[in-house]
């Protein structure tokens, strides 16, 4: 049977008592669960003990979550702070609202930290290469959570692939459209794709985790172009753009850094 569409999800919060589990929670959970598993064979297989990622994500992953929350609630202040604006909201992260550029960054620099306070004399770059492929599969896990919200998708569209969003999730100006790019979907393909390329990628000490930050930021870059949620404009673009463009530049220059010299 043919499906004209990809359908909105009709549940997205199990209730146990008094207790809700977040399908958005779990698809983030779950994209983690498995970049450790990931990163903990590809860092044994570097010589390196067993559980040494999981050490180091005890500080890492509540410090990816601050920072993409922080980054989401200052790139979209309205929402929190001033007339309108509620500022408990900032803290319901169960509703959506991680922006990954904070995250990444944040957790980049706890990661750092992590790995240098338990192996100083050991070269930080090799376990950025590590995390790299984990962190593709992470993310292509993850952005399902934003399909359970039903958010973030992208403009009208008519392909046999748009995904169905009911009438009360639509923005005002496209009520009258019932189908959207699934721009959840496309990213996630994207880091599929880029999780397969890394783990074939050679090259000198970070070149693996340059080749994520340049890779993604590509694959970013046009998600955004398609993006109808709420977003500030720079010089006419979503302010995500720019910050695509930047991480494009700086994973380029990683990657020239580290190639072979031979």
């Amino acid at each position: 049977m043919f499906v004209a569409g990809i359908p909105s999800p009709a549940l997205n919060v199990i209730a146990l008592g008094p207790l809700k589990i977040h399908f958005y929670a779990l698809a983030i959970l779950l994209g983690i669960v498995v970049a450790i598993k990931v990163t903990d064979r590809r860092l044994v297989a570097m010589g390196e003990r067993a559980g040494l990622v999981s050490d180091i994500a005890i500080v890492v992953v509540p410090a990816g979550i601050i920072g993409g929350r922080l980054y989401h609630v200052l790139t979209t202040p309205e929402l929190y702070f001033g007339k309108g604006g509620h500022l408990l909201d900032a803290l319901k992260i169960w509703n959506g609202g991680l922006g990954i550029w904070g995250a990444i960054s944040i957790g980049a620099l706890a990661a750092w930290w992590s790995y240098r306070r338990a192996h100083p004399q050991l070269n930080f770059r090799n376990f950025a290469d590590a995390i790299a492929p984990g962190l593709f599969l992470a993310q292509a896990i993850g952005r399902w959570g934003n399909w359970f919200n039903v958010e973030l998708f992208g403009k009208p569209t008519t392909l046999p692939w748009g995904l169905e969003v009911p009438r009360n999730f639509r923005p005002a100006e496209f009520l009258n459209y019932a189908t959207f790019q699934p721009t959840f979907l496309y990213e996630s393909i994207w880091c599929l794709l880029g999780a397969w390329i890394a783990l074939k990628v050679r090259g000198e000490a970070g070149r693996v985790f340059w080749f994520y930050v340049g890779f993604y930021g590509i694959g970013r870059l046009w998600i955004e172009t398609l993006r109808v949620d709420q977003s500030h404009l720079l010089f006419s673009l979503r302010l995500n753009v720019w910050t695509s463009l930047f991480v494009i530049v700086l994973g380029g220059l990683g990657w020239w850094r580290t190639r072979s010299r031979q």
